[in-house]
Formats: structure tokens, sequence, C-alpha cells
């Protein structure tokens, strides 16, 4: 059973730093995405990076781009947020989630989902 789990939200100051963390189980095929989503109250959730498990491809977000980074220990099999900068628009539930295609896309489906943690940015 493919199970994602995330950790590392709390409540930060604007431009400030967090990182999360997606544990990933129950799935080893060589050829997966992983992807970070968030969706902020009264909005519609939006992707905001992926990597791709066996070339490390990556795609950001506009919104985040210069600021997050995602990485991945393969060893562990989990995939990290490193979020620089925070801004108030980026609070939100932030959502790990999974795919079997090797295909770094944001724009599409993915079959597994994390249950999400909440990141607030405030002052």
């Amino acid at each position: 059973q493919v199970q994602l789990v995330e950790s590392g939200g709390g409540l930060v100051r604007p431009g400030e730093s967090l990182r999360l963390d997606c544990k990933v189980s129950g799935f080893t095929s060589y050829y997966a995405t992983v992807a970070w989503f968030r969706q902020a109250p009264g909005k519609e959730r939006e992707g905001v990076t992926c990597i791709s498990r066996s070339d490390g491809d990556t795609s950001y977000a506009e919104a985040v781009k210069g600021r997050f980074t995602i990485s991945q220990d393969k060893v562990k099999n989990t995939v990290s947020l490193q979020m620089n900068s925070l801004k108030p628009e980026d609070t939100a539930v932030y959502y790990c989630a999974l795919d079997p295609s090797g295909i770094c896309i944001l724009n599409r489906s993915y079959q597994w989902w994390g249950q999400g943690t909440q990141v607030t940015v405030a002052s």
C-alpha cells in the first residue's frame, strides 16, 4: 500500500524559511514523479513543484521559482521542499503526491496523495 506522509509545516514570519518532507512508503519503482501541491482557503489547489525520481528533472510554478527548492533522498525515499523567503501568500495546506509516470509535469493528475501539512506565514 502506497503511503505519503508530510511533515515540517508550521507558523513562520514573512521572509523566514521552512522545510517540508514527504516520506514515501510502499512504492519502489524506478520511474515515478513526486510533486508538491498547495491549497489556500477559498482557492483551488495548485501545483508548486515536482521532481522525477529517475533523472531528477524538476519543474516549478512561477510563484515559487527562485525561492523554493525540491530535492529527493532515494535511500530514505523522501522528497523535501525547502521554502525560503516565505510570503503571506504562501500560506496554504501543502500536499505531496506521487504518480507512476516518470515525467515531471504539474498540470496533470497524481495517483497517490498525502494528508497535507499546514504552512502559515504571518507576522
